[in-house]
C-alpha cells in the first residue's frame, strides 16, 4: 500500500488535511506502515486521521457564542411554550396532540444540543410570560405557535453571515433552521393555511443586494411566498421581549 499516494488522494478533497497531521504521526505512518500487515494499515491510517481532525477543532468565536445563546433563548421559549400547552387540560385536541407532542420533543432536543455545544458558556433559561388566553384558547395557541416558528426561521437566517467562519455552530444552526421551517409549515397546515409565508408582514424585497421585484417581476405576495425575509437580532428581540418576564 502506497501511503504517499493515500496522502495525495486525500489532499485532492481536503488540501489542508496533511497540515493537520503532526510530524510524529506522519513519520510513524511511513516508518511502520510498510512493516504492518495490509489489513492493519487502514485502521492505523483511520485512527491517525481521526486524532488529527479531532485536534483541529477550534473554539467558536465570541460572536458565534453570542449567536448560539441568542438561538438558545428562542429555543427555551419555544420549548416552554409547547410543554405548557401540552400540560394545559383540554387545550390541544386529540387529533393534533401527536403533532404538537413531536414538535415539543424537537424543541427540547434543540435546547439540549445548543446547551451541549455551548457548555459552561450557555445562558440560563429566562423566566417567560404568555398573554392571557394563550393556553385556554386553541386558536390563540396555534397563532402564537406560528409566530414563534416563523420568527425562529427568520432569526436563524438573519444570523447566518455572522457564523460563516464558525462552521461547527453554523452547522448546528442550519440543522435547527430547517426543522423550524418544517414546524412553521405544519402549524400553518393545522390552521388551514398554505405551508409557506403569504402574509403582509414582509416589507423588504431586497436580499443580498438583489431586488427581488426586478428579478422576478412577480407580485409582492408571490415574492413573500418564494423568499423568506431574514430578521435582524434587534427585530427578533422586539418580537420576543413581550414574552420575557
Amino acid at each position: 500500500m502506497n501511503l504517499f499516494k493515500i496522502f495525495s488522494e486525500i489532499e485532492q478533497f481536503d488540501p489542508e488535511a496533511t497540515e493537520r497531521y503532526s510530524f510524529y504521526s506522519r513519520r510513524n505512518l511511513i516508518k511502520y506502515g510498510t512493516n504492518l500487515a495490509a489489513a492493519a494499515i487502514p485502521t492505523l491510517v483511520a485512527t491517525t486521521f481521526n486524532q488529527a481532525f479531532a485536534q483541529a477543532t477550534t473554539p467558536p468565536s465570541a460572536a458565534a457564542i453570542e449567536v448560539a445563546n441568542f438561538a438558545l433563548t428562542l429555543e427555551y421559549l419555544e420549548d416552554e411554550f409547547y410543554r405548557t400547552g401540552l400540560a394545559a387540560a383540554g387545550l390541544v385536541p386529540a387529533a393534533d396532540r401527536t403533532v404538537i407532542s413531536q414538535i415539543s420533543k424537537h424543541e427540547t432536543a434543540h435546547v439540549n444540543l445548543l446547551k451541549t455545544a455551548l457548555g459552561a458558556g450557555a445562558v440560563a433559561k429566562p423566566t417567560f410570560k404568555f398573554p392571557a388566553g394563550t393556553f385556554t384558547n386553541y386558536t390563540t395557541f396555534l397563532a402564537t405557535a406560528r409566530a414563534f416558528e416563523d420568527t425562529g426561521v427568520q432569526a436563524y437566517k438573519g444570523q447566518a453571515a455572522t457564523l460563516i467562519n464558525d462552521k461547527d455552530i453554523l452547522q448546528i444552526a442550519l440543522q435547527i433552521h430547517s426543522v423550524e421551517a418544517r414546524h412553521a409549515s405544519e402549524i400553518r397546515r393545522m390552521q388551514g393555511m398554505k405551508g409557506w409565508v403569504s402574509d403582509t408582514t414582509q416589507t423588504s424585497f431586497t436580499q443580498a443586494g438583489i431586488n427581488l421585484k426586478t428579478l422576478t417581476g412577480k407580485s409582492d405576495d408571490a415574492i413573500r411566498e418564494a423568499f423568506d425575509e431574514p430578521l435582524t437580532k434587534d427585530a427578533v428581540l422586539a418580537i420576543v421581549k413581550p414574552f420575557l418576564a
